[in-house]
């Protein structure tokens, strides 16, 4: 059976890792990963090492990515991993496609799939947000493309069907990214310390991600802007990382640099698996607005602070606040995070995207289903 996998940020591979894993080590699998977008731009810390390191058989390295600030720069990106795509797809006639979430080349893989009659799964469909950005509507319109959807929870299957989705090429696996941390270990204090050139580690730090969002641009510095104010009043030491690579990006990436030379920031382009669950272990809480705090913070019984409108709407356990993007909201959102009470209060909080065991559901399912049955859609929501 061949496999095909496409990649084109950090976050989308370390969503599928486990799987990937499991795939590449059954024998009876040919799989392989399409490599595209800022895992080949050294402006994201050209993430590609990493993958070439985990040792997986990679396809074809793309470059596809219009390292640009405008709307339309990620539109040309999409438009390039289009053309770029087909022949090679084409060429390797892969017996599964397998995509993520809500980018926009989750738009078009599975168009190339249908027209080249090749079954896909889209994981991480179902979700939504309420925010206003474009995420949404792409990653809805993906799944109505996709085959099969591996979703993360009963709510997420309920509306794809709602969204006129047979109930019966659904399955709910939770996510994966989950799984490592499961199992995960991580190195030494000291270890981490080598990495960022840090002789004495902090013991008390915050771990900051913040993207932009399209439909508040003009916001989306601000509540940046005051995050930093917020963490630089209370004298707290952040490790920050940057954006991706959603039009905006440029104004947060100006702003890390001019603090780069503050006291207690340290910035980071990317950091392997490893080093960042790492990271988010030993660090006291996170905040900033990435899926991260939401999806995977709650399995280390981390606090997070998500600020602003990104995420808003998206299923949250109890180790989450939503705050506003002013300096006097985040400072009190980082006092309530950092008191013994609220660590009390979520000391036994369980993350309810997953248990650990989400790559094997998946891996059982991608060996069990019939996919070239579920190539075409005939079902009627209206019947």
């Amino acid at each position: 059976m061949k496999i095909l996998s496409f990649t084109s940020i950090r976050s989308d591979y370390d969503l599928l890792f486990d799987l990937y894993k499991l795939l590449d080590d059954d024998s009876d699998v040919d799989f392989r990963l399409f490599v595209s977008g800022a895992h080949l731009s050294s402006s994201y810390g050209k993430s590609i090492d990493n993958i070439k390191q985990d040792g997986f058989n990679i396809l074809a390295e793309v470059e596809t990515l219009i390292d640009g600030d405008s709307v339309s720069s990620r539109v040309k990106s999409a438009s390039i991993f289009f053309q770029n795509s087909i022949d090679i797809v084409n060429f390797f006639q892969p017996d599964l496609i397998l995509f993520v979430g809500d980018r926009e080349d989750a738009i078009v893989i599975p168009i190339i799939a249908s027209y080249l009659k090749i079954p896909t799964i889209h994981f991480y469909g179902g979700d939504h947000v309420t925010d206003g950005n474009v995420d949404n509507p792409i990653r809805h319109a993906a799944s109505k493309l996709a085959s099969v959807h591996f979703v993360t929870l009963p709510e997420h299957k309920s509306r794809l069907i709602r969204m006129g989705e047979e109930e019966s090429r659904i399955h709910v696996i939770g996510n994966i990214s989950l799984d490592k941390i499961v199992s995960f270990n991580p190195i030494s204090v000291s270890e981490l310390g080598k990495h960022f050139r840090i002789v004495s580690f902090p013991t008390n730090f915050a771990v900051l991600i913040f993207h932009p969002i399209l439909s508040d641009l003009e916001n989306s510095i601000n509540d940046f802007r005051s995050i930093l104010e917020a963490l630089n009043k209370l004298e707290i030491t952040v490790f920050c990382g940057y954006p991706n690579t959603d039009s905006g990006n440029r104004q947060i990436i100006d702003e890390i640099e001019r603090n780069r030379e503050r006291p207690r920031f340290i910035a980071y382009k990317n950091l392997s698996r490893e080093l960042f669950l790492t990271l988010f272990y030993y660090s006291s809480f996170v905040i900033g607005n990435s899926s991260s705090g939401i999806l995977e913070a709650a399995s280390l019984k981390k606090p997070v602070i998500n600020v602003g409108l990104r995420q808003m709407g998206r299923y949250a356990d109890g180790n989450v606040q939503f705050c506003e993007g002013n300096v006097d909201s985040v400072i009190s959102a980082i006092n309530l995070a950092t008191s013994d009470s609220y660590r009390s209060h979520i000391a036994n909080v369980k993350n309810s995207y997953g248990d650990g065991k989400s790559a094997n559901k998946a891996y059982n399912l991608i060996k069990s289903i019939k996919f070239n049955d579920l190539v075409y859609k005939t079902f009627d929501p209206l019947k």
